[in-house]
């Protein structure tokens, strides 16, 4: 059964004015679906809060990373054992960008 067209903004996007679209490279984050190539629904309204994934600049470089905060300490974490966390400490100059909110990916 199938339903007639939808429309990807109303199902992807919440708050149009602070949604912006990112294509993922590298395989950090397959262990959260996100693959090489894949786009990502990324939104800045929402709050970057422990256990989602967001996109930051670290030092100047762009990353996708869940975000986990142990104690007093904040990681932004990959999810592939390949990879290791990234401890945010007050020498990171460390922007986050957005939280990802979808991936669209292709089969």
């Amino acid at each position: 059964h199938m339903e007639g067209k939808l429309d990807l903004n109303t199902h992807l996007i919440k708050h149009p004015s602070a949604t912006f679209f990112v294509k993922a490279t590298g395989d950090s984050m397959i262990g959260a679906g996100i693959h090489e190539g894949d786009i990502l629904v990324v939104d800045r309204s929402l709050e970057a809060r422990n256990g989602k994934v967001v996109i930051a600049a670290v030092d100047g470089n762009l990353t996708v990373k869940r975000l986990q905060k142990r104690g007093k300490d904040t990681f932004l974490s990959p999810e592939n054992n390949n990879y290791k966390p990234i401890k945010l400490t007050e020498n990171n100059d460390v922007v986050i960008w957005g939280v990802v909110t979808n991936v669209i990916h292709k089969v």
